[in-house]
């Protein structure tokens, strides 16, 4: 499973009010982990754990089961920064975790494409093309610092080293 496609499956598994169904907070080889808690007898116990841990760790090779810490969730909120996908936010916990505003990153190409638009390839692999029709004058080297910041109605705005801002959309 890809890790769009996975991500895709746990927005499938949140509901429009945005709560999370019961597959989506804990999967099936994590409550049977959790679930050798309860095991009165050590020996049956510890036999339980074995088992959920052998089935946890099995699923988690398999990419049925993704485990990601907090900076692996903070590196994937910026990698997906300007993406469209709403229901994504409640992906990473309750509350969506911190919000980001801006990336910053450096200039690795900028081409000039139909009605003299521009698009901006940056370091980080994202690429961003301008949706305004205003002329922009900016140096057109790679290693210039670039930043790309949310404005208003769901618009971004990047600079590039110390350009007048351009209204782009992530591609």
């Amino acid at each position: 499973m890809s890790f769009l496609t996975g991500l895709a499956a746990m927005a499938a598994a949140t509901t429009l009010s945005g709560q999370a169904t019961p597959a989506q907070e804990r999967p099936e080889t994590l409550a049977s982990l959790m679930a050798c808690r309860s095991v009165a007898d050590s020996t049956a116990r510890l036999a339980c754990y074995d088992a959920a841990a052998g089935a946890l760790d099995a699923a988690e090779r398999q990419g049925d089961v993704v485990v990601i810490d907090r900076a692996g969730v903070a590196e994937t909120r910026r990698q997906l920064f300007g993406f469209e996908m709403p229901s994504l936010p409640r992906l990473f916990g309750p509350d969506g975790g911190t919000e980001i505003d801006s990336i910053e990153s450096t200039l690795q190409s900028a081409s000039l494409v139909g009605e003299g638009r521009w698009v901006f390839r940056l370091a980080d692999g994202s690429v961003w093309r301008q949706i305004d029709s205003e002329r922009v004058r900016f140096d057109n080297r790679p290693g210039e610092p670039a930043r790309v910041r949310k404005a208003s109605l769901g618009s971004f705005l990047l600079t590039v080293g110390g350009s007048r801002a351009v209204r782009v959309r992530r591609q």
